[in-house]
């Protein structure tokens, strides 16, 4: 059997049985997402450096002493790790982003991009509103961000994204909700057309 056919769960206890290279398997699975939430959310390509190889260093040191328990979770339980290590970073450099959320209308930004990918100019033009929609995120008061990071660009469910951030799952809707109408708002401001 090919490593991607074994479940997260199969490779961990491959991994505890002797076969190393099942932890890289199971490494290599989830890094991009992990690492492009933790990119997202500093802002430093060192820093998410560090945090990332914290994040995973951690992940295999509690394998290894047999206290991963997650029953099937493993990219939730790696991901609230990484929150986990970014808000300590935060919190000791004394930069714990502030929210604010102002009421709206409802607007899901994702639901506009048109992504058709019919020729190389439309390919360009995709590309350019995704790096302006993201700009724009990077306006977003942090809490609203990174619900809207976990749930678009790391595919977490909203009781994921309320596990990993230590939230109840009504909260966690609401900051998607006021992330989406604040995209609404920045697009409105900044004129920028999402579809072509």
């Amino acid at each position: 059997m090919k490593a991607q056919q074994y479940s997260d769960r199969e490779l961990i206890g491959r991994y505890l049985e002797g076969d190393h290279s099942s932890l890289e398997n199971l490494i290599s699975r989830h890094q991009n997402r992990v690492y492009a939430y933790i990119l997202m959310i500093t802002k430093n390509k060192e820093l998410a450096d560090d945090l990332f190889q914290d994040t995973f260093i951690k992940v295999i040191n509690t394998i290894r002493a047999g206290s991963y328990n997650e029953e099937g979770k493993f990219l939730q339980w790696v991901m609230r790790i990484a929150h986990n290590l970014i808000i300590d970073h935060f919190r000791k450099s004394n930069r714990i982003p502030v929210i604010d959320n102002s009421k709206n209308e409802d607007f899901d930004i994702f639901d506009n991009l048109n992504i058709m990918e019919e020729s190389i100019e439309d390919r360009i033009i995709t590309e350019q509103i995704h790096k302006d929609v993201r700009k724009l995120i990077e306006l977003l008061p942090a809490e609203q961000r990174e619900v809207l990071y976990m749930r678009h660009y790391a595919e977490m469910s909203f009781k994921d994204i309320a596990e990993v951030t230590d939230v109840s799952i009504n909260t966690a809707l609401g900051r998607m909700r006021y992330a989406l109408i604040n995209l609404r708002k920045l697009i409105s401001e900044k004129n920028i057309v999402l579809t072509h």
